[in-house]
């Protein structure tokens, strides 16, 4: 894997999701696609049309659909669902939950267009709390993604991986951190930056190009940290954690959701059991979404680079 970041744009997420779902139905006769209703949003539409059995929409029921993607997976095919993120979660938990998890049936969630990503569709479709009732499932696997070389990657991984696996992803383009083509081990995280001990940035998402950009204006001040791309928050890699927060001595998060039950609680769970450290985050606090831009609500909601420089000043400040 090599580690690319320069700024730049990366291809948008929606198209990686139109070409690697297709590809994974014509080399894997097993997995099956439904959507609800948003086939045009992802770029599956087309190819949905030729091929009616593998491609099944299932209009604006996403409880039902789970439910039919459950029953699939419990006569061996392997299903991948997308909807909107709020409508991935919240709307059909209990299904996810029961005839996914507790049946221990093998389901892959995508849920796009996460957190400030949802934009101008506003508060209504602007989950913050969905990564924390996915890892809230027992078993469950969730995961944040950074880039288009890591999402071809991971959901390549999910079709084959048992259980349900949940991929919270953006529709546009975010930063390009990874070249094409690396392969990612799922259940560890990844350092983008190893610049120092003052203090270890771990990010998730979209905020792994910010955390990068602070890290940049840090060090320009003579302020070292180390930057970790925790994209699989459940399971966490809590090795990682522990090693980075014991050699600096203070931690920051960012996440592009609600810190309660993020990627936040995780990594302050494990370190308040095993490594008592001085912790701070770049998150939603406890706040709805709204309406506007995305550079917009990333200032609104305090998730920028400038945000996690003042945190990292923070925590070093209570060494």
């Amino acid at each position: 894997m090599k580690i690319v970041y320069n700024g730049e744009k990366d291809r948008a997420f929606k198209d990686v999701l139109g070409a690697t779902i297709p590809h994974l139905a014509q080399v894997d006769p097993d997995v099956v696609y439904l959507d609800a209703d948003l086939m045009g949003c992802i770029g599956t539409a087309k190819w949905a049309k030729e091929e009616p059995a593998r491609a099944i929409n299932c209009g604006i029921a996403e409880a039902n659909m789970v439910g039919i993607a459950a029953g699939m997976s419990a006569v061996g095919l392997k299903p991948i669902v997308h909807t909107f993120g709020p409508f991935a979660s919240r709307r059909c938990y209990d299904q996810i939950f029961l005839s996914g998890g507790y049946a221990k049936n093998s389901v892959t969630v995508i849920g796009t267009d996460p957190g400030v990503c949802a934009a101008f569709n506003g508060g209504t479709h602007m989950p913050f709390e969905d990564m924390a009732l996915y890892r809230a499932l027992p078993g469950a696997y969730v995961f944040d993604i950074t880039d288009a070389a890591m999402l071809e990657d991971v959901l390549t991984q999910c079709k084959d991986i048992h259980g349900v696996k949940y991929i919270r992803v953006g529709r546009k383009n975010n930063k390009k951190i990874y070249e094409d083509g690396s392969k990612f081990e799922i259940g560890k995280g990844i350092v983008t930056r190893e610049d120092g001990s003052d203090a270890v940035i771990i990010a998730c998402g979209i905020m792994v190009a910010k955390a990068m950009e602070a890290a940049e204006i840090l060090a320009a001040e003579g302020v070292k940290v180390t930057v970790i791309d925790m994209f699989t928050v459940k399971p966490l890699d809590e090795e990682l954690v522990l090693k980075y927060a014991k050699s600096t001595g203070a931690v920051v998060t960012a996440e592009n959701h609600n810190k309660i039950g993020g990627l936040y609680s995780a990594v302050a769970d494990v370190l308040s059991l095993k490594l008592p450290t001085p912790i701070e985050y770049v998150a939603i606090e406890d706040e709805f979404g709204e309406v506007g831009p995305q550079d917009y609500l990333e200032e609104r909601f305090r998730l920028t680079a400038e945000h996690i420089v003042e945190k990292v000043r923070a925590a070093i400040a209570r060494k």
